[in-house]
Order: structure tokens, then sequence, then C-alpha cells
């Protein structure tokens, strides 16, 4: 499946638009952890809506509304294992004597 072609879809963006719409255009992880994180309408996308069973795994529920939730883009990149922290290496010297 084309990531690119499946996004820009008249279908996809249909869809999207109807979750958006359901989750009140909050982001419902956000929203679980006591947090509001809704859509400002600015030139920068704030909201994703993220498939709960993952595109490439399961292409069948692509439109399933059933499928879909809306997320802000920080909680869209945790749930998708992006920029995950990287182990800082250990300072050498962390463990001498100090003066």
């Amino acid at each position: 499946m084309n990531r690119k072609k499946f996004y820009k879809s008249n279908a996809w963006q249909v869809i999207r638009r109807q979750a958006l719409k359901r989750d009140n255009y909050e982001c419902q992880r956000c929203k679980s952890l006591g947090r509001v994180t809704v859509d400002n309408h600015n030139k920068h996308k704030t909201l994703d809506v993220h498939h709960i069973k993952d595109l490439m795994d399961r292409p069948d529920l692509a439109y399933d509304i059933d499928n879909l939730v809306t997320v802000c883009v920080k909680c869209h990149n945790y749930l998708e294992n992006r920029f995950q922290q990287q182990k800082r290496k250990e300072n050498k010297w962390a463990h001498d004597e100090k003066w």
C-alpha cells in the first residue's frame, strides 16, 4: 500500500474528518491522562488520526472508524515509537571521588 497516496485520498480525508468530529477535536490519549489538547487551527497540524491496529498489519481496517482515534502529534509520535530518547553515554568520571 502506498502510504502517501492513501493519506492524500478523498476517502481517507472523509473518514479522518468523521473521526475528528466524533472525538470532539480532542486528543483522546491526553484526555485519558487528565489533559486537554485540542486543534488550534493554525498553520501547524495539532491533531492526527491514529490507526489503533497498524495500517500495514491490517489494511482491511484502513477506513474502519472503530479502528481510528484522534491524538495530538506528540501522543501520535509516542504511540508510533518515534523519536525515542536515546540512552546517553554514562560519564566515565561520574563515580570518581570528588574533592
